[in-house]
């Protein structure tokens, strides 16, 4: 009886002289010090990859023979070794057994755990050998590499873009197919992915979280912020991308692209109430609070609202008295740019709007409109006396 109880209590008994770690069996730990020597005592015949231990060299063969012997029994997805058939089957079970000590945060993987315990620490480990850039794991420098390659391995199969990112790829797509898997619970307003469902719910709760650190603007997306941030830096003068049809020049990409549009006569982006199209997102969603009435933009001094913030801040110089815009032939200043268009026809002879009843033309659309209720009897204004 106590020969058997010695053999549980007795525990680990084999410690290894270079980092102490203990081994119940003397085989385990010689099968360890390999580790500290670089013996690799097993060759593939087939490829001359070396190993430790003898089992490993078993599964690394099965990357040869095609074998696959460990079958998911949910999915029936199959596997080279046993280990990574239990890992996988937590993606049906929901366990995530590795915990992180400092927020509790849990994870399927050790190796997810790992990469986000360097948020903690600020462990960097991956750095770029050409701008010196440094990343928390490897796939993100990879990733990252492809700036300076210009590898952009992912192409959609409709319009045959390219990109970096395979997620990136699947964001593209959407816009073939008009996928908005995520809804505003405020509006019903539905998006193509979730970061512009987050900027968007901002228009609700008000939240700006990006500050300018140097005139304390604030934004309410990063990239606008980064965007402004060239104002100090001097940046903004920099405008790398190049049209070959105007020569105009822009300091982003992706205006470059929406430039271009101009000259393809491209408007990818669709209405699904009225089916009008347009060049690029931003205008689309502005032009679809015609239909939902949505006017997010309110003046601070007044509070009327208005659906964009281009017409808040022309409104807002009703307030501040500001006019920046000036007519070079009289040098009456307007506060908004169209007003500055529509008084410039005061200066020329054109009339650019024609009643098709009678063919009578007019230099401003409201002179226009008013005229037309000669031939359609409409009179909106009535006297109340």
């Amino acid at each position: 009886m106590k020969q058997q109880q010695a053999m549980h209590t007795v525990e680990r008994t084999y410690p290894c002289g270079v980092c102490s770690k203990t081994f119940k069996q003397l085989t385990y730990l010689k099968v360890h010090q390999s580790v500290h020597i670089g013996h690799r005592p097993y060759q593939c015949g087939v490829c001359n990859k070396t190993f430790r231990k003898l089992e490993h060299l078993n599964v690394h063969q099965r990357v040869h023979t095609g074998e696959r012997p460990y079958s998911c029994d949910v999915c029936n997805i199959t596997f080279r070794n046993k280990s990574h058939l239990k890992v996988h089957q937590r993606v049906h079970t929901g366990d995530r057994p590795y915990r992180c000590d400092v927020c509790n945060k849990t994870f399927k993987f050790v190796g997810h755990l790992k990469v986000h315990q360097r948020l903690h620490t600020g462990e960097r480990p991956y750095r770029c050998d050409v701008c010196n850039i440094t990343f928390r794991n490897k796939s993100n420098l990879n990733v990252h590499k492809r700036v300076h390659t210009g590898d952009r391995p992912y192409s959609c199969d409709v319009c045959n873009n390219t990109f970096r990112k395979l997620e990136h790829l699947n964001l593209h797509q959407r816009v073939h197919n008009g996928e908005h898997p995520y809804l505003c619970d405020v509006c019903n307003k539905t998006f193509s992915n979730k970061s512009n469902l987050k900027v968007h719910q901002r228009v609700h709760t008000g939240e700006c979280p990006y500050r300018c650190d140097v005139c304390n603007k604030t934004f309410c997306n990063p990239s606008n912020l980064k965007v402004h941030h060239r104002v100090h830096t001097g940046e903004h003068r920099e405008r790398p991308y190049r049209c070959d049809v105007c020569d105009k020049t822009f300091s982003d990409r992706s205006k470059f692209n929406v430039h271009q549009h101009v000259h393809t006569g491209e408007r990818p982006f669709s209405c699904d109430v009225c089916n009008k199209t347009f060049r690029d997102t931003g205008i689309l969603k502005v032009h679809e609070r015609v239909h939902t009435g949505e006017r997010p933009y309110r003046c601070e001094v007044c509070n009327k609202t208005f659906s964009s913030t281009s017409n808040l801040k022309v409104h807002q110089r009703v307030h501040t008295g500001e006019r920046p815009y000036c007519c070079d032939v009289c040098n009456k200043t307007f506060s908004g740019r169209n007003n500055l268009k529509v008084h410039q026809s005061v200066h020329t002879e054109e009339r650019p709007y024609s009643c098709d009843v009678c063919s009578k033309t007019f230099k401003l659309l409201g002179h226009l409109k008013v005229h037309q209720r000669v031939h359609t009897g409409v009179h909106p204004h009535s006297c109340d006396v």
